[in-house]
């Protein structure tokens, strides 16, 4: 019988990374390096999340989906290739992201990569933080690209100023960047195909004919999701809701599993203990659950 799983994060070093999970989280960073990723539950190419608790520890996702997918799944199908459909990760951005895009479906093929939606959760925004998302009113594709070959991008991609709590969608076609000063929880297709449009300078590859291809050209002005409803994003790939909690809460898994991350306080799902930024993946065979927060806690449920 499956359980609640949680993983061992896969920690990832990267130019504009820090140290902040450790701060708020207290995750186990390797020592000396700026960690811009922890990929929290992954089944994707090496990057395999090995369970860290209960029976099973030890186990990776892989050989779970492989030995019994339907009772981890329910009715979710897997990715074509068999593999778990989602990718869970904490982002902390201590210098900004490269101006990038996701390859929509009907373009990924030919470009030889996958298709990737994505939602973002800001758990921590210093202030003036700032996230990029779409063109601005009007922008065209000629106009892109002049000021592409300009090197002045910036005064044509549509700019948000995030608070803690808030949430974007990023559907795929959407140009986009984190800037400095954000945790970001990531949610989003398993998939690891990014072009890079834009790198602020930085002497990293660049992907400009594929990011051509994929941008979205009237993706103009996108606005953070309403926070005074409980669910975020909902989308074909995934739905993610906010659950303010301060009593035991029952939620159904409807022939899907769950994924519970903790936000802030501490929650209980059976006997399995989730503080702020852990993560827990309910299998479909439980059927139902409850979470149980010692005093008050937020946690984001994701399901398909």
């Amino acid at each position: 019988m499956l359980y609640p799983l949680v993983f061992q994060p896969i920690f990832k070093e990267r130019v504009w990374g820090g140290r902040e999970m450790e701060r708020l989280y207290h995750k186990p960073l390797p020592s000396g390096k700026a960690i811009g990723e922890s990929w929290e539950i992954s089944d994707q190419g090496d990057n395999l999340s090995v369970v860290a608790n209960g029976p099973l520890a030890g186990r990776t996702l892989r050989s779970v989906m492989e030995e019994d997918a339907e009772s981890l799944l329910g009715e979710v199908l897997p990715m074509a290739n068999g593999r778990f459909p989602l990718l869970i990760k904490i982002l902390d951005a201590r210098d900004r992201l490269s101006l990038q895009v996701h390859p929509p479906a009907e373009v990924a093929p030919k470009l030889g990569g996958e298709a990737k939606t994505e939602m973002w959760f800001v758990a921590q925004a210093d202030p003036g933080a700032t996230i990029y998302a779409g063109l601005k009113r009007g922008v065209t594709r000629q106009q892109f690209k002049a000021a592409l070959a300009r090197n002045e991008l910036e005064p044509l991609v549509h700019k948000l100023t995030p608070r803690a709590g808030d949430a974007l969608f990023v559907p795929s076609g959407r140009l986009h960047a984190i800037g400095a000063g954000l945790v970001i929880f990531e949610i989003q297709q398993n998939s690891d195909t990014t072009y890079r449009v834009y790198d602020w300078g930085r002497p990293r590859e660049i992907h400009v004919e594929q990011s051509l291809q994929c941008i979205d050209f009237n993706d103009f002005e996108p606005a953070v999701a309403d926070t005074r409803e409980e669910v975020l994003v909902a989308c074909e790939q995934f739905v993610c809701a906010r659950l303010r909690l301060d009593a035991p809460r029952s939620l159904q898994c409807n022939d899907g599993f769950h994924i519970i991350a903790a936000v802030e306080g501490h929650v209980n799902i059976g006997d399995v203990p989730l503080a702020a930024g852990q993560f827990a993946l309910v299998p479909a065979s439980l059927e139902k659950f409850t979470l149980r927060p010692r005093g008050k806690a937020t946690v984001l449920d994701v399901f398909v």
